[in-house]
């Protein structure tokens, strides 16, 4: 890889001439965000350094302060994005202290965490901050040294000249300050790194292991009071009355409250975000001085609800799936050749339907959310997703202008995508609001598990056609609750390497909320496509590695802008797995299972080892390749590879969200079955190596581990899952009876 020289836009930066501290502030522009507007303070000595969410503070002794806007969610992009700064401004990483940053609406137009999608945006503005700030500090080393900055190098905080005269980054901090910003940069070339690729543990590590408050439940502040909320006991219930008079009398209760009409403005499709996945039905709120109170005192409170909207079961949701996949309502998002000439002459058609059932989330830390609204200022302060949609519909909600939000982010403990919904950002300001005290909203597990916003029921119909040997149709359907706003991938694997291809999505609106679950769109999918391939492989009698391998050859220097995989990246990767995980060659007694997939960018294949333990499988090993282009935090990168992978072998193997009459059966884990650690298997993980930029981790191996299980499944127990999770199927896991070894 070439090493770029870039031209970088000085409004792209904050500059100043000194800090009250002494040392250099520069922002930098994340995702290429930076509005051009921003101008610097006059007086840095006033600057309050909330101010800004994101910069570089080096202080006259060196060290290195680096603000990172965006929401950490256990993804580690507050450990890899500073790496990227890091790297460029060629400082040891040992010397870098990472600071959370607030929402910053001013400067900047895009903070969120979701989709994988970080480092891919943030790998050359990040770079380039860096790099800038470097040749600030080199510049003014050579102004008082007299030489020229082409002679000057720089390791590890410390500037060097070709007479070996040295400088530490601290020593000329404050007259880099006052030097003009370099419109040119140019940034390091791969093979120069010492940061990226080097193995880095997470900065809040220790922090964490010692209980210091990071997490929203963590924060405090004198006076502030707790609050529980009451909310419907159903999907398509409303509050028609309700009876406080003994919660009142407990101990600690300070007010009762009902909340929900300036709720309800954001439903209002004028109004629509999609963050808002809500029920518009009002709620009663216990105001206490203890969290333990204020539940406490929610479970006394009597209250009257009245079905507003039919209540539905999850035999009325399957009905309704398979209806919409049995009808013509379809819209199409890609349709190459015609499907219905090729079935009709086709010598071989295969149809298989895929079914998955609503999932919660499951985040180790409940929904919760501070927030204290005076007549000047709303402060909120907790873990979200989506910071900026947040402050836009509270300030839309209370009728105030979004300037007088400050929002600061905590650590979440986990999101997954729950925390890209505000909902319990948008009731503890309506609380706030009406109490007029700094106040805490906090979720039990039992109202994190039943208030909604789960991945979407869906149903999947695919069906192929063989004529001669070659797969000569596809054709994909989707049936969901509530449209899976996300929708079909329509050029991903096999788009382009089938003539006839279509994609077709119909759905219908539930009255359960819904929306992102980790790997959004694609973590049923890809167990619905990849367990077809194996099976359309078996009917066509061909070995299930070549009839993936051959359609990629179709692919290969094709035309067609649309495709989104790269079909030699997606080759490699296969290829590596094979060899990698003994494809094939295991000792007798081991079942393997296979499945390769493209999503958020990254191409992944996934190998299950399955064994018979007790007369029941279970998955021993999964060898797992990845291609994510150049990886930034070796260390962190592995552990979302393995962190997706168990968590896709868990929701496959267990998990199952059942409703009646529109109640959620299962409110926490006593009924609810997530995987163990006894049953999680060993990972091994392969990085392919290459200069390519950086592409998602945190999400796409999670959508192939299901499948690759469920095919190791067919091999060892003779049957084919079409159903999640595969535990509703106890007499379908079975052993067979003589071990051997097999691929499925």
């Amino acid at each position: 890889m070439s090493t770029p020289s870039i031209t970088f836009s000085r409004r792209s930066f904050i500059r100043t001439s000194s800090l009250a501290s002494g040392g250099l502030l520069i922002g930098f522009n994340l995702f290429t965000a930076c509005k051009p507007t921003v101008t610097p303070p006059v007086d840095i000595s006033q600057l309050n350094f909330n101010d800004f969410n994101a910069f570089i503070k080096i202080a006259d002794n060196g060290a290195v302060t680096i603000f990172a806007p965006n929401p950490e969610i256990g993804q580690g992009v507050k450990t890899s994005m500073p790496m990227l700064i890091a790297e460029e401004l060629d400082v040891a990483w040992d010397n870098v202290y990472v600071q959370q940053g607030d929402l910053d609406t001013n400067n900047y137009t895009r903070q969120l965490a979701g989709g994988s999608q970080s480092i891919r945006f943030g790998w050359e503005p990040l770079r380039q901050t860096g790099a800038t700030a470097r040749q600030m500090l080199v510049n003014a080393a050579a102004l008082k040294w007299g030489v020229d900055p082409s002679e000057c190098t720089t390791l590890e905080g410390v500037i060097t000249n070709a007479s070996g005269d040295t400088f530490g980054y601290g020593d000329v901090v404050k007259e880099a300050a006052l030097l003009e910003v370099p419109e040119n940069v140019t940034l390091k070339a791969p093979k120069d790194f010492k940061i990226i690729g080097s193995d880095a543990k997470n900065v809040d590590l220790e922090k964490i292991i010692t209980g210091k408050p990071l997490f929203g439940l963590d924060y405090k502040v004198d006076g502030m009071v707790y609050a529980a909320v009451l909310r419907p006991p159903a999907f398509g219930k409303v509050l028609e009355s309700y009876d406080a008079t003994e919660a009142k009398a407990m101990p600690g209760v300070i007010d009762i409250i009902k909340i929900g009409e300036k709720a309800k403005e954001l439903t209002k499709e004028e109004n629509s975000n999609w963050t808002v996945a809500m029920s518009t039905s009002d709620k009663v709120v216990v105001i206490a001085k203890t969290t333990w109170e204020a539940l406490k005192a929610k479970e006394a409170i009597k209250a009257n609800w009245v079905t507003e909207t039919p209540l539905e079961s999850t035999q009325d949701q399957d009905q309704k799936l398979l209806a919409l996949l049995d009808g013509n309502k379809f819209n199409t998002l890609r349709k190459d050749g015609d499907i219905k000439k090729a079935f009709a002459q086709a010598e071989m058609v295969l149809e298989r339907t895929y079914e998955s059932p609503f999932l919660p989330h499951n985040c180790m830390e409940p929904m919760n959310f501070f927030a204290n609204i005076t007549d000047e200022k709303i402060h909120l302060v907790g873990p979200v997703q989506t910071p900026e949609f947040a402050a836009n519909a509270v300030a839309g909600m209370l009728g105030r202008d979004v300037n007088e939000v400050h929002l600061e982010m905590t650590r979440m403990g986990g999101g997954f995508g729950r925390r890209l919904y505000g909902d319990f950002v948008y009731e503890v300001a309506e609380i706030a609001d009406a109490i007029r005290k700094p106040v805490k909203v906090i979720f039990s597990r039992e109202d994190d598990m039943t208030a909604g916003t789960y991945r979407p029921a869906i149903k999947y119909r695919i069906k192929a056609a063989v004529k001669d040997g070659k797969l000569t149709a596809y054709h994909l359907k989707e049936a969901a609750a509530n449209g899976n706003m996300y929708g079909l991938i329509p050029n991903f694997f096999p788009a382009g390497a089938v003539e006839n291809y279509q994609v077709d999505v119909a759905n219908y609106k539930s009255n359960i909320t819904t929306g992102a679950w980790r790997a959004p769109y694609t973590n049923f999918l890809a167990f619905a496509e990849q367990s077809f391939f194996d099976e359309l492989a078996e009917t066509m009698g061909v070995d299930r590695i070549q009839l993936r391998l051959d359609l990629l050859q179709k692919v290969k220097g094709t035309t067609d802008k649309r495709i989104e995989y790269s079909p030699e990246r997606m080759e490699n990767i296969i290829k590596v797995a094979v060899e990698k995980s003994g494809w094939g060659k295991k000792e007798s007694g081991t079942y393997q299972g296979f499945a390769a997939y493209y999503c958020h960018n990254t191409h992944v294949a996934e190998v299950a080892d399955v064994i018979i333990e007790n007369g029941m499988p279970v998955v021993k090993k999964v060898t797992c390749v990845v291609d994510c282009g150049i990886v930034v935090n070796p260390l962190g990168a592995k552990n979302q590879i393995e962190g997706g992978i168990i968590d896709g072998i868990g929701h496959a193997m267990y998990g199952d969200l059942v409703f009646e009459d529109g109640t959620p059966q299962s409110q926490n884990y006593n009924n609810y079955r997530l995987i163990r650690m006894m049953e999680v298997p060993e990972i091994e993980t392969h990085l392919i190596q290459n200069d390519l930029s950086p592409t998602g981790l945190g999400e796409p191996t999670l959508p192939p581990a299901g499948a690759a299980v469920a095919n190791a499944l067919k091999a060892a127990t003779g049957n084919r899952f079409t159903q999640q999770p595969f535990s509703k199927f106890p007499e379908m896991m079975q052993a067979k009876s003589a071990p051997k070894t097999i691929i499925g």
